[in-house]
C-alpha cells in the first residue's frame, strides 16, 4: 500500500511537473491566463514572475520525488546532492515569485493570503532544510524536506481540489477561495504525521 501511494504520488508529480509545456502548445485563452484581467496580463513583471513560477515550480515537482527513498540516497549520494541543489534553487525562485503573484490572486484577500502564506512557508522550510544539513542534522533535514515537498505538491492538490470543489459548489470563485488554502494545509498535516513516524522509527 505504501509503495502504491508513492507510485501514485510520483505519477502525479511527473505529470503536473510537465504542466508549463501547456503554454507552448495551447492558446492562452484556454489556460489560467484567461482568468486574469488585461491590466495584470500587460504587467511585464507579473508575466515574468508567472512563467518563472510555473517553470521552476514544475522543475521542483518533477525532480523532488526522487530525493525520497533511503536506498537511492545511500547508493547515489552525489546525485542526491546535485538534485537537492537544483531543487532548492528551483523552490527559492518559484516561492519568491509566488509570493509576488499572490498579491494579484483571483478572489481577493482570502485567496491572496492563502497563496502568500504558502509561498512564505515553502521558502522558509526549504531554507531550513539546507541549514540543517549544513549543520549535519540529517533527520531534521529530511523532515524539513518532507514539509518542503508537501508545499511543492500543492501544484498537484490544487488541480485535484479545484474541479471537485467547483462541481460541488457550482461557483468557481468560492472554489478558488477554498483551494487557496486546501491545496497546501492538508499536505502539511500529512507531512507532519509522516515526520512523526520517522521520529518513532
Amino acid at each position: 500500500m505504501k509503495k502504491l501511494l508513492f507510485v501514485i504520488m510520483c505519477a502525479f508529480a511527473l505529470f503536473i511537473g510537465l504542466y508549463p509545456f501547456i503554454y507552448i502548445f495551447v492558446e492562452h485563452k484556454h489556460t489560467f491566463l484567461s482568468s486574469k484581467s488585461p491590466e495584470v496580463l500587460h504587467n511585464l513583471l507579473w508575466k515574468i514572475a508567472f512563467f518563472a513560477h510555473i517553470i521552476f515550480g514544475g522543475l521542483a515537482l518533477f525532480i523532488g520525488w526522487r530525493q525520497f527513498g533511503s536506498s537511492f540516497r545511500n547508493k547515489h549520494i552525489k546525485v542526491h546532492r546535485i538534485i537537492g541543489t537544483i531543487y532548492v534553487i528551483a523552490v527559492v525562485i518559484s516561492s519568491l515569485t509566488s509570493i509576488y503573484m499572490g498579491f494579484y490572486a483571483n478572489g481577493g484577500v482570502v485567496s491572496a493570503m492563502g497563496f502568500i502564506c504558502l509561498g512564505l512557508i515553502w521558502l522558509i522550510i526549504t531554507l531550513m532544510a539546507v541549514l540543517k544539513i549544513r549543520k549535519g542534522s540529517i533527520i531534521k533535514h529530511q523532515q524539513f524536506m518532507i514539509y518542503s515537498y508537501a508545499c511543492t505538491f500543492a501544484a498537484v492538490t490544487l488541480r485535484l481540489w479545484y474541479p471537485l470543489l467547483k462541481n460541488i459548489t457550482g461557483d468557481p470563485i468560492v472554489a478558488y477561495l477554498a483551494v487557496a488554502w486546501l491545496c497546501w494545509v492538508p499536505n502539511l498535516l500529512v507531512a507532519y504525521f509522516i515526520n512523526k513516524k520517522i521520529m518513532v522509527e
